[in-house]
């Protein structure tokens, strides 16, 4: 239990180093962007028509006044105090617009993420399993088909077929238009698309990354002693179990394509979740939010990673015993 906690302990230590990192690196490309905050929002035409006094509490609202070094670390001081700031945009705090957000993704993401990993293990395995017979074959297809189709494409495919012409699905939204009492039917339904688009992306590389490490351990020795002493069930009790720790790992690193994947597949279905956020505060110059999209988003991707390493000595002995010892 003791070298469990020095584990984690240092594996949190290495995740505040690699979210100073992150956070360094979003601030200093959206202070390298093109972007002028006050005519992206404003407008060149309304800029025009104002006094230099107008101008200049403009540019200290949107911060274009201040040197980047002393935004940066006003904003890092503030965050380590619990505070990250007030969106420009929304003209509300941070933290509570990306919670708002959050709370409309958080599903979408949670089932796409577990949709794809049982899908894509199902996948492997059966590829695997059927090595060069016309399952192997077709699987594979589907999975390098998917792999190198994009995320936004496949998503207007879907709107295209299951909105527009069958006219099954809703065309976009998370709630019905209108407002009013909405049920969680209506709610799963205007998920259902995003969440299909975001799972056949994630499930494909997890797929084909399976059936390499089925393949793998079908073809060692410990597997061609079991076949020869008449054992049956080889691929339950052995390949899957093997599988296990690989899978582990393909699905906790999964999580951050599904966050990336959700950016573009939310503008597509004009989906109210974090990655319309993301997009709305890089286009807006909207710095604090920006940031704050970027430090959580990379806080859960880091967890993710966390929870799989902590998984591993639950697994596999060897690896907590290998772990102890660093």
């Amino acid at each position: 239990m003791k070298h469990r906690l020095k584990f984690t302990i240092k594996k949190l230590f290495r995740m505040a180093l690699l979210l100073l990192g992150v956070s360094l690196t979003a601030f200093l490309l959206m202070d390298a962007s093109p972007l002028d905050p006050l005519q992206t929002n404003i407008g060149q035409a309304a800029l025009g028509t104002m006094s230099p006094e107008q101008i200049a509490r403009l540019e200290a609202y949107w911060g274009v006044d201040a040197p980047a070094t002393e935004r940066y670390l006003g904003w890092l001081g503030d965050v380590l105090r619990g505070d990250f700031g007030l969106s420009l945009l929304y003209r509300r705090p941070v933290l509570e617009v990306i919670g708002q957000r959050v709370s409309g993704s958080q599903g979408l993401l949670v089932c796409a993420w577990i949709l794809s990993g049982a899908l894509g293990l199902a996948l492997g395995v059966a590829a695997g399993a059927s090595r060069g017979w016309w399952p192997d074959r077709l699987i594979r297809g589907y999975c390098l088909t998917v792999s190198s189709t994009p995320a936004f494409w496949l998503a207007l495919l879907l709107l295209m077929v299951f909105a527009v012409w069958l006219k099954v699905l809703p065309i976009g939204l998370s709630v019905p238009i209108g407002g009013g009492q909405v049920t969680l039917l209506e709610r799963l339904r205007h998920a259902l698309l995003p969440g299909l688009t975001l799972s056949i992306t994630g499930a494909a590389n997890i797929a084909l990354h399976t059936r390499e490490k089925v393949i793998d351990v079908l073809d060692s020795d410990y597997i061609l002693f079991a076949r020869a002493r008449g054992e049956r069930h080889i691929l339950r009790r052995h390949v899957l179990r093997n599988v296990a720790l690989p899978a582990i790992t393909l699905q906790f690193a999964s999580i951050g394509e599904l966050i990336g994947g959700s950016v573009l597949v939310e503008q597509v279905f004009s989906y109210p979740g974090l990655g319309q956020a993301a997009v709305a505060a890089g286009l807006g110059g909207d710095m604090p939010l920006l940031l704050g999209v970027t430090l959580i988003t990379a806080a859960i991707v880091f967890g993710g990673n966390l929870a799989a390493d902590l998984l591993y000595g639950v697994i596999d002995p060897r690896i907590r015993r290998g772990a102890a010892r660093e």
